[in-house]
């Protein structure tokens, strides 16, 4: 089996595997003991918070161990925007944010609070000007990711973080998906990461706050960690996190060549191998193991059962299946294609020959996942001056299937109008009509769903 998923959880590093057996036997006692085994487990404790200090580029004092990535989100939004309550009560968020800080977002601005969400280029990038015109004088805090988790487009940390400092807003970075592969660009005051993310075990996320910054945690405290991740530590693990950070870093240089070399090589082949896909993402700005492509009239929860029948872990970015029936937020804010999406995140080690085999299955598993959802000709009808498709009751891709059927039968500057009550929809068609070469005229609502103008074009 090849795991292609290390974006969603990355193995466990042997690092991570000797260091928590060793900290299961000496690290178990209450670190705020004075005995002997209270002692050692202190040490063992200052020790992993010194190694990832020194990973992160922050003072140990700075850096708050917790349960999660999650919760150290949570955590950091909280606390941040309570500290900065006198300021406003404004909170910045890029549009293609995690969803923990999305949902922090949420909670903020249902407690009465305002949130600009910024837009992202085709690429998943913003622009830190844009960053700058959100900017008001009430604005309490700004966050932005390191690293994009389902495509692996790098943002401009710096750029940003400069005009959050001249405003004098602090700037949170979601660090999760980048901390292995290297330190975030200078310029933050909050970041956050998780363990599971670089080899290390679930169930360690990292908070740093920088002196100066203005932090109220929220919620019950205690004694522990300087009272912003209440509850006993889970020192085995909090160990093991360090010890596998720092051993992925010292990989990281040249791994991530080897890794880039790959990624790029699939990007290149799929757009060679399979008909009608676009791969998504910064071409150049992106981490090393990531790439993101969606392949047009496929449905994305069959390919990836299909995938893995051949051998191959892999994840969608696309949440356009039969569970949701709604496209990823992410992808929705790109303006690109959504359905058909696949998302390969390489583990560190992944082998050359695993990738070819997987651009060996690809096509023929895309062609047979395309076949499968073969529909009969759409019933259309022509209205007005617009061949009309009526897909209302039918989910993601078949609504476009529809639409590719009959746009040839519609003589050059002809329109056709389809109908469908899938959210997926608004996104999927304007993509598929900038893939093909048409014309995307807009949208209407109608008594039962929304109806999509097409004018073809060639």
């Amino acid at each position: 089996m090849s795991y292609f998923d290390a974006a969603s959880a990355a193995p466990l590093h042997p690092v991570a595997r000797q260091a928590l057996l060793a900290a299961l036997d000496d690290g178990w006692a209450d670190p705020s003991r004075l005995y002997r085994e209270g002692r050692k487990a202190r040490m063992l404790l200052d020790a992993a918070r010194e190694a990832a200090a020194d990973a992160v580029g922050c003072r140990p004092d700075e850096l708050t161990f917790t349960p999660s990535g999650t919760r150290a989100v949570h955590a950091g939004v909280a606390g941040a925007l309570a500290g900065r309550r006198r300021i406003g009560r404004h909170l910045i968020v890029s549009a293609v944010e995690h969803s923990s800080v999305l949902h922090s977002a949420e909670v903020f601005e249902a407690e009465g609070g305002e949130v600009t969400r910024v837009s992202v280029a085709r690429t998943g990038a913003v622009e830190a000007e844009s960053y700058a015109s959100a900017l008001r004088p009430g604005t309490a805090l700004a966050c932005l990711q390191s690293a994009n988790h389902e495509v692996g487009t790098v943002q401009p940390v710096a750029a940003v973080a400069e005009v959050c400092r001249a405003a004098g807003v602090p700037l949170l970075v979601d660090a999760a998906q980048s901390l292995g592969w290297g330190r975030v660009e200078d310029g933050w005051s909050l970041l956050t990461a998780s363990a599971h993310k670089w080899g290390g075990p679930s169930g360690v996320g990292l908070l740093v706050v920088r002196k100066g910054v203005r932090f109220a945690a929220q919620g019950a405290s205690d004694e522990r960690e300087s009272g912003r991740a209440p509850g006993f530590e889970n020192q085995p693990a909090i160990v093991a996190a360090a010890a596998s950070l720092r051993a992925v870093r010292a990989e990281a240089e040249q791994e991530a060549v080897r890794l880039r070399e790959l990624t790029a090589r699939i990007r290149a082949r799929v757009a060679e191998l399979v008909p009608d896909v676009e791969v998504v993402g910064d071409a150049e700005r992106r981490l090393p193991g990531i790439v993101t492509f969606s392949c047009l009239y496929v449905d994305g929860e069959t390919l990836l059962h299909e995938l893995d029948r051949e051998g191959f872990s892999v994840s969608s970015g696309s949440s356009c299946t039969s569970s949701t029936l709604t496209p990823s937020h992410v992808l929705k804010a790109m303006g690109v294609l959504s359905e058909g999406n696949v998302r390969v995140s390489l583990p560190t080690g992944a082998a050359e020959a695993d990738v070819e085999r997987f651009l060996e299955v690809l096509p023929g598993v895309v062609a047979g996942v395309r076949e499968k959802l073969g529909v009969t000709m759409p019933t259309a009808a022509v209205q007005e001056d617009a061949l009309v498709v009526d897909a209302l009751g039918k989910r993601c891709p078949i609504p476009v299937i529809e639409l590719a059927k009959v746009i040839g039968t519609v003589p050059v500057g002809g329109r056709v109008r389809v109908l469908s009550d899938d959210e997926a929809a608004r996104l999927d068609i304007p993509a598929w009509c900038e893939m093909r070469g048409q014309e995307y005229v807009g949208e209407e609502k109608t008594e039962k769903g929304t109806a999509y103008l097409v004018r073809r074009i060639s």
